[in-house]
């Protein structure tokens, strides 16, 4: 479980892909002697395993779905990539709950800059639309942010300096694609709703009242 707030950005030293996996080198200033092989770590928002890893670097395998439903399949070596480590128990929740579970790509369709702040318009297909309300919380390449407005599935992201200097968002370009995971809560609902009967869901939502 990941909070979307993204501790390092990394940068691609080899990547090594076929038609059915990869393998993902990546250099970090994170603290690696706290990652040990075997954890967990979120790379462009999808959750991956540390298999290696030796100085400054640490290498990750990437399985065939995991190239079928994010972009990592698109990186090159010298792109930079948003790193998160798993959310600690007595951490502070500062994003939102992120899996790290992608459920698919976005088309960046419109970036203008606004002031100080960057506004990011990316298209989503259907079912990834459904799943996204104004102002509620969105993951973009791992990064907690909240919705603004929700049309023709499409939907809006303001990004404050901090933000764009410390990610990977400041070197996507009309047309690219980021990783896309909406939020948990509104999976279980869809699942809900579409498969439960109207008597059992409030029956749920009654128990999680008490």
């Amino acid at each position: 479980m990941f909070t979307g707030l993204i501790e390092d950005l990394g940068e691609v030293c080899r990547w090594q892909v076929s038609k059915k996996a990869g393998r993902l080198t990546l250099r970090t200033a994170l603290p690696l002697r706290e990652i040990p092989v075997g954890s967990s770590i979120a790379v462009n928002g999808t959750c991956l395993t540390v298999v290696e890893k030796s100085k400054s670097r640490l290498t990750v395998d990437v399985s065939p779905e995991t190239l079928k439903r994010t972009n990592l399949n698109e990186v090159e070596v010298g792109d930079p990539v948003n790193l998160e480590r798993p959310l600690r128990l007595m951490d502070r929740l500062g994003g939102h709950l992120v899996t790290g579970h992608v459920d698919g790509v976005a088309i960046a369709e419109e970036i203008r800059k606004r002031g100080e702040f960057t506004f990011y318009l990316f298209r989503v297909s259907a079912p990834i639309f459904r799943l996204l309300v104004p102002k509620g919380s969105v993951a973009v390449d791992g990064i907690s942010l909240t919705v603004n407005e929700c049309k023709n599935r499409c939907f809006s992201v303001a990004i404050i300096p901090f933000t764009l200097k410390h990610t990977n968002l400041h070197r996507y370009r009309v047309g690219d694609r980021v990783n896309i995971e909406t939020d948990l809560i509104g999976k279980y609902l869809e699942q809900f709703m579409k498969f439960g009967k109207p008597r059992e869901i409030r029956s749920f939502m009654d128990i999680n009242r008490t």
